[in-house]
């Protein structure tokens, strides 16, 4: 994945399950698509560095063989980007090892991969701004100066001389670095404001499914795309797609995955969102019935996931939520192997109902819907193929689901019903036997805690051993028994 300069990091958030409409791209293909840009980029750097005249400026153009391809702004920006990136992390290691040949060289590389993202993206983008002109000069400017004071690095002998030397390139690297990110970001956003405005002025459902798709596929490069996206209000346009029935149940899943990565709790960007309040009502409306009549377990995972993040994104989404009967509709849904039969989209129910029950009307309804025996099924999660990832997510369901039981037992009745379904014996077991938590330790911590809230309505419930070890010491000393605790095999 690309890395913006600045510690901005393309990290995607990625759901599980096959994407709808979203393209596969080989591994190999794009290795070998990447392997042409870094090596036709190589031998231009041999030419650049015969005394070729100066007089043609034309020579420049000689670097723009072999591009990612005419005709996607886009494509071409994420392409050359990630290149670039990956120039600039490795300069700076090779500055830090002092290997002075290699950052020469890799400056001169980097120049000539700058130089092609610049007259690329002009030849196939509409009339770029002032601002990103100004930029585009400052960005080849650090280049052309990287590139010298690496040269004359290279005939110095003193160490001192060098010393104060790499001072200089290690700020032209940074200051080049920051250019670029400008760069990149604006003709991002313009890219990404041309696509929302597509989806917008579009009345061909087609074309808006496949615009949505498009979104959908910036979404996975990770969290700056993201942010754009969330900048320039591509969660509005959406909220139109996921509120007009005349779109495809493909379609608005599509949007709700895209609302899911954008909303995402892990992405530093909900500073972003602030206009996304104005229809936060009639997205969260949207998606519960996405999820009430998702044909697929694909499009609940979808609409789900969306769900979950707006709830960690603010608490009024928690209230609309009780007020739709989200409780029933997502515990009904539990019941349908057909929309839930995986421990995935069980995360996603058990974080919703867990950001919900922070809200004391929650109880009755969870009581109402017979939600406590939901949860502590979730307490028993398996996975059933044993990859890491769905390892993975039955922890996160087993922590959630006791973190859910924990806040529902504030009220008597969940914890007096809680403690009638054996739930105190599943949180013992879970503390007790590191194999049932895959030694997890956040697991542990979160049966802890609700093993404790359930002991202090119903104490009668523990053995005295139970409660000497799990409940009356303090939770740090009962974890760090349980987290040394090796099971019995007699």
């Amino acid at each position: 994945m690309m890395a913006l300069p600045g510690g901005c990091h393309l990290d995607s958030i990625t759901l599980p399950g096959q994407r709808l409409h979203l393209m596969q791209v080989d591994s190999v293909q794009r290795w070998m698509e990447d392997l042409k840009l870094m090596t036709e980029c190589e031998c231009m750097c041999i030419l650049q560095a015969k005394p070729i005249s100066l007089e043609e400026e034309a020579q420049g153009d000689l670097i723009l063989a072999g591009g990612p391809g005419p005709g996607d702004p886009l494509q071409l920006l994420l392409k050359r980007g990630w290149v670039i990136s990956t120039e600039l992390r490795r300069i700076g290691q090779k500055l830090a090892q002092d290997r002075w040949a290699r950052v020469h060289s890799m400056s001169v590389r980097l120049t000539c991969h700058a130089r092609s993202m610049v007259s690329e993206y002009s030849a196939v983008s509409r009339n770029s701004s002032k601002e990103m002109g100004q930029i585009e000069k400052l960005l080849m400017e650090k280049c052309s100066e990287l590139s010298a004071v690496t040269e004359r690095c290279l005939q110095v002998e003193n160490e001192h001389v060098l010393k104060s030397m790499k001072a200089c390139v290690s700020e032209t690297l940074s200051m080049l670095g920051q250019h670029f990110g400008q760069l990149l970001e604006l003709a991002l956003t313009r890219e990404v404001q041309a696509l929302v405005r597509k989806i917008d002025a579009s009345d061909n459902i087609y074309t808006t499914e496949s615009t949505t798709g498009n979104l959908f596929s910036l979404t996975q490069e990770g969290a700056p795309l993201c942010r754009i996206i969330a900048k320039v209000d591509g969660v509005l346009c959406l909220a139109d797609i996921l509120t007009d029935d005349s779109h495809s149940e493909a379609t608005r899943a599509e949007a709700a995955a895209v609302v899911a990565q954008v909303t995402s709790p892990h992405l530093p960007v909900t500073q972003h969102l602030s206009s996304f309040m104005e229809s936060m009502e009639e997205i969260v409306t949207a998606l519960v019935k996405l999820c009430q009549e998702a044909s697929s377990g694909e499009v609940f995972l979808l609409a789900s996931a969306a769900l979950a993040n707006i709830t960690f994104f603010d608490t009024m989404a928690c209230e609309m939520l009780l007020q739709l009967n989200a409780i029933r509709v997502l515990l009904e849904a539990c019941s349908d192997k057909q929309r839930v039969d995986t421990p995935y989209t069980r995360d996603q129910i058990v974080t919703i109902l867990a950001n919900m029950s922070v809200l004391e009307q929650c109880a009755s309804d969870i009581i109402q819907e017979n939600g406590v025996q939901l949860i502590m099924g979730m307490l028993s999660e398996k996975p059933r193929s044993g990859t890491p990832a769905e390892v993975a997510a039955c922890e996160r369901v087993q922590q959630k689901a006791a973190v859910t039981l924990a806040r529902l037992s504030r009220d008597p009745d969940v914890a007096r019903e809680a403690v009638r379904l054996s739930c105190m014996s599943r949180l013992i077991e879970l503390c007790r036997s590191p194999s049932e938590r895959n030694s997890s330790d956040a697991v542990l911590v979160a049966c802890l805690a609700a093993l404790r809230r359930l002991a202090g309505v119903c104490p009668e419930g523990l053995q005295d051993s139970d409660f000497q070890q799990l409940v009356q010491p303090r939770l740090v000393d009962s974890f760090l028994l349980c987290s040394n605790m090796e099971e019995s095999f007699v």
